[in-house]
């Protein structure tokens, strides 16, 4: 993932981060405008490969995913990067707040593969998930990834980072502290992990 935000203000997103930790609520407003873009990407990847119905829109999914991070208890910022990723969870929680109210009656049967599919640019360049998720698929996603995460944090929070953010493998590597190694045997550990959960009759 390009880091534009960074090269354009030197300092001032970290700075900002910094000052919301500490309960300054003017840093919000004065935050938006510098990673609005980054997370409009990521919305788009989250949204992009959905039916064309989808009826929430990326600005609609930036806006409420950050609402939901300006509403949460304060967060020890390490940096962008690391924003972006706790952004990419509040982006799930808005993807399937979403489809549970859409159509929470439709959960379970019927549903085709979930891909998680080959990410590009797995040193840092373009990260692009396959995401073609109907609502009902996206839920059983969401109880998955639960599950791995009362087995293995670490492992749900690289699909979640990479999956709903679009973080790079290096930039994932970065915010959990771990080889970029580390992360590559993560991603296929965790993708045959969620593959087997949900689709156990393939196996």
């Amino acid at each position: 993932m390009p880091d534009q935000t960074e090269h354009q203000q030197p300092g001032e997103v970290t700075q900002l981060l910094q000052r919301m930790h500490a309960g300054e609520r003017g840093a919000y407003d004065e935050l938006f405008p510098l990673v609005y873009d980054e997370l409009r990407q990521a919305a788009g990847r989250a949204l992009g490969r959905e039916r064309a119905a989808h009826t929430l829109q990326a600005t609609e999914l930036v806006h409420e995913a950050y609402f939901k991070l300006v509403g949460g208890a304060p967060v020890p910022w390490q940096g962008r990067a690391h924003f972006i990723a706790v952004a990419s969870r509040a982006i799930r929680q808005v993807l399937v707040d979403h489809a549970r109210r859409r159509h929470a009656e439709k959960r379970g049967g019927g549903a085709e593969l979930i891909t998680l599919g080959d990410v590009h640019g797995a040193g840092g360049g373009d990260a692009e998930a396959q995401t073609a998720l109907p609502p009902e698929e996206l839920l059983a996603l969401d109880d998955a990834l639960n599950r791995l995460e009362a087995l293995d944090p670490r492992l749900r929070a690289v699909v979640e980072y990479r999956f709903f953010g679009g973080l790079s493998e290096r930039e994932i590597a970065a915010v959990l502290g771990v080889t970029e190694r580390t992360i590559q045997r993560d991603w296929t550990k965790a993708r045959a992990w969620l593959h087997k959960e949900i689709y156990p009759e393939t196996e």
